[in-house]
């Protein structure tokens, strides 16, 4: 028998997450195997694996059994922050001779999707922890399955049938991005529309698709309409248990799905290293409403 034909998957206790114990990933894993991976994805909506000492290639093709990847976003000079694998965005706090040898680096402290303002946004990402610090860097995740479920009957029924559009012309850490005006109103900021509730492609469970606040815009809505309705949803997602924070330890590698969670980073020490490899999967289909 295949050492990966036997693994656990043992939940969190939180509203999110999973660990998978006893699969190495330094190992093909065949179809039947994967199929119970999925499953357990489409059940906890991240997943862990520790203990997991890859090379590059390895981690590149782990990424490939959920889906097309995607090119790692480059720096502004001078290409890839990562030599060789166009496949593998660095994330990192360290700085070599001046130079940060990564992106992010101390950034993301704010609940967020990825790259909601495009049509079609990424279907996960997975992180593997290289170097990590003893305490703080912690990465949390949101079940908006849960955010769903739990609002408010009268909230619920003022998003029925919503569409919301997605800033495109600022990134998570609110700098403009390049080839956009500084300001527009709600109607010609560029950006993607969505549904403000999906359905879980598998399970079929109602889930807020939310990307991130800033200048969010409800189409149809009145800007002052739609920010009073955003902020509700919002302060239901904050104020809400349903998130769980990943630890981090050396050679843990974690995948979450971008479709039906937030994720955030938490307080970092900046002088303490943090280095990460990420990559990014491709969906297949735009967002379906529910």
């Amino acid at each position: 028998m295949n050492a990966n034909d036997s693994f656990e998957v043992i939940p969190s206790g939180a509203a999110l997450g999973a660990d998978v114990v006893g699969l190495d990933l330094t190992q093909e894993i065949d179809s039947a195997v994967f199929d119970r991976v999925i499953d357990a994805w489409d059940k906890h909506l991240v997943l862990r694996f520790r203990n997991q000492n890859l090379t590059e290639d390895q981690f590149v093709r782990f990424s490939r059994y959920f889906g097309s990847l995607d090119k790692a976003p480059t720096r502004p000079v001078n290409g890839s922050y990562h030599p060789s694998r166009e496949e593998i965005a660095v994330i990192s706090n360290i700085v070599q001779g001046g130079v940060p040898i990564g992106g992010l680096g101390n950034s993301e402290l704010v609940w967020h999707q990825d790259m909601t303002y495009k049509d079609l946004p990424p279907k996960a990402s997975i992180l593997y922890g290289l170097t990590t610090p003893a305490t703080g860097g912690d990465t949390h995740f949101y079940n908006l399955n849960r955010a769903y479920k739990t609002l408010p009957d009268a909230l619920r029924e003022k998003i029925k049938g919503r569409l919301c559009k997605h800033d495109a012309t600022r990134n998570s850490a609110g700098q403009l991005r390049a080839g956009f005006d500084e300001n527009y109103d709600n109607e010609s900021r560029p950006g993607a529309i969505h549904p403000l509730v999906i359905k879980h492609h598998a399970t079929g469970k109602e889930s807020l698709y939310v990307g991130r606040r800033p200048n969010a815009w409800i189409v149809g809505l009145s800007d002052e309409e739609s920010d009073q309705l955003l902020d509700e949803i919002w302060q239901h997602i904050e104020n809400g248990p349903h998130h769980w924070a990943q630890q981090w330890q050396p050679k843990d590698i974690v995948i979450w799905d971008n479709r039906y969670t937030l994720h955030m980073r938490g307080d970092l020490d900046p002088t303490h290293d943090r280095l990460m490899h990420r990559t990014q999967i491709q969906n297949e289909t735009a967002p379906a409403a529910a």
